[in-house]
């Protein structure tokens, strides 16, 4: 063999083992986001987005079921998008249930000076 040919050799040895590791690191992207998405999905339900934000979160469920179909059928590209449509969906859920609580905490707040300050009224 003749250094030239050891040179393309090695080179395009070189190229399979690139090509194979970015084919193969598809799949884990995709899986870590797809986890990540329903982690969030999991946190906003916890948070009350279902009683909060009830189509937020069913888009959101609706995408990771989606989502996990796109995995089991290898399109680990479409199953990335749908996570991270997921992942925003839920993410907004979350935040919608949250804002109502602390509105129901704050309204509930102004009651309770309103009636505080109806008790000191009457006693001056």
């Amino acid at each position: 063999m003749t250094i030239t040919s050891s040179r393309w050799l090695a080179a395009l040895l070189g190229l399979a083992a690139v090509l194979a590791v970015g084919c193969s690191s598809l799949k884990t992207p995709a899986t870590a986001d797809v986890a990540v998405s329903k982690a969030a999905v999991d946190n906003a339900a916890s948070a009350g987005g279902v009683q909060y934000a009830p189509v937020e979160m069913m888009a959101a469920r609706d995408k990771m079921v989606l989502a996990n179909k796109a995995m089991a059928d290898k399109d680990y590209k479409l199953a990335r998008e749908l996570a991270a449509q997921a992942e925003v969906d839920a993410k907004l859920a979350q935040s919608k249930a949250n804002s109502a609580k602390a509105q129901a905490a704050a309204k509930a707040l102004q009651d309770d000076i309103r009636v505080l300050r109806t008790e000191l009224e009457r006693n001056n």
